[in-house]
């Protein structure tokens, strides 16, 4: 069974996100970027699942402008087989994407497609879902836990009220949450492998694909900074400023 994995070059999580100037946007240039940590898990789940004799064969997808590629070796050099990069320098959105998957998913008939689910710069939590209603497969959403049974797959979903046990039928479209798993670190001698593996490029054209934006930023601002904190000399004058003034009681 194949297992398609698609992954996200986002802004590193530990690099802190600064706006334009201009407010259409968040500042790109000579920031530190990286892969989406969903889709680390999202890697590391189809790995996993290669080495224990579920999955053949493990392809990393992710559309983006040309340094996409960068984020497509880590995947490589995580264990992924190959990768295809879909070369696009327009913004793309959930929609979109899920569009552009659809048709790679008819491209390479995998058994499974697995990602992220969400991206920490957008955080959308929509691609998923789209994808699964494109394709017409069964999804399991959030999920942290996973183990094949048959033809199905046996899940667990974190929902709000706890933690949903589900069996799911194959082809199916599954998003992670954190507690799936930990990501491996590439070793050196992964990291060499993989700038020799195959990465195929396509574009939206090719696929048939109409990519234009739906949806439109107008602007882009920083969140107010916080109030200095006071300090109250009683219980009463606490009460009063929670009343009172921030009217949470």
């Amino acid at each position: 069974m194949k297992v398609l994995v698609p992954i996200k070059r986002v802004i590193d999580a530990n690099v802190q996100v600064r706006v334009k100037s201009d407010q259409t946007g968040v500042e790109l240039t000579n920031v530190k970027m990286a892969m989406n940590p969903f889709c680390e898990i999202a890697v590391e789940q189809a790995v996993r699942m290669k080495e224990a004799g579920i999955a053949s064969e493990v392809i990393v997808v992710s559309a983006g402008p040309t340094q996409t590629q960068e984020t497509l070796r880590t995947g490589l050099a995580m264990g992924a087989d190959r990768g295809i990069h879909i070369q696009s320098d327009e913004e793309l959105q959930p929609l979109a994407i899920a569009k552009l998957l659809k048709a790679v998913v008819g491209n390479e008939e995998p058994g499974l497609v697995i990602l992220g689910k969400q991206a920490i710069d957008g955080d959308n939590n929509q691609t998923g879902q789209m994808l699964a209603a494109l394709l017409g497969w069964s999804q399991g959403t959030f999920i942290s836990a996973v183990e094949q049974d048959g033809d199905k797959l046996k899940i667990t979903r974190e929902v709000d009220g706890g933690l949903q046990n589900v069996s799911l039928p194959l082809p199916s479209v599954l998003t992670v949450d954190l507690r799936l798993n930990e990501p491996r670190y590439a070793s050196l001698p992964n990291i060499m492998k993989a700038k020799k593996k195959p990465i195929d490029a396509t574009n939206p054209a090719d696929l048939g694909v109409d990519v234009t934006p739906r949806v439109k930023t107008l602007k882009v601002t920083e969140p107010p900074a916080r109030d200095a904190g006071v300090i109250v000399g009683s219980v009463a004058e606490l009460v009063d400023k929670l009343k009172n003034e921030a009217k949470v009681i």
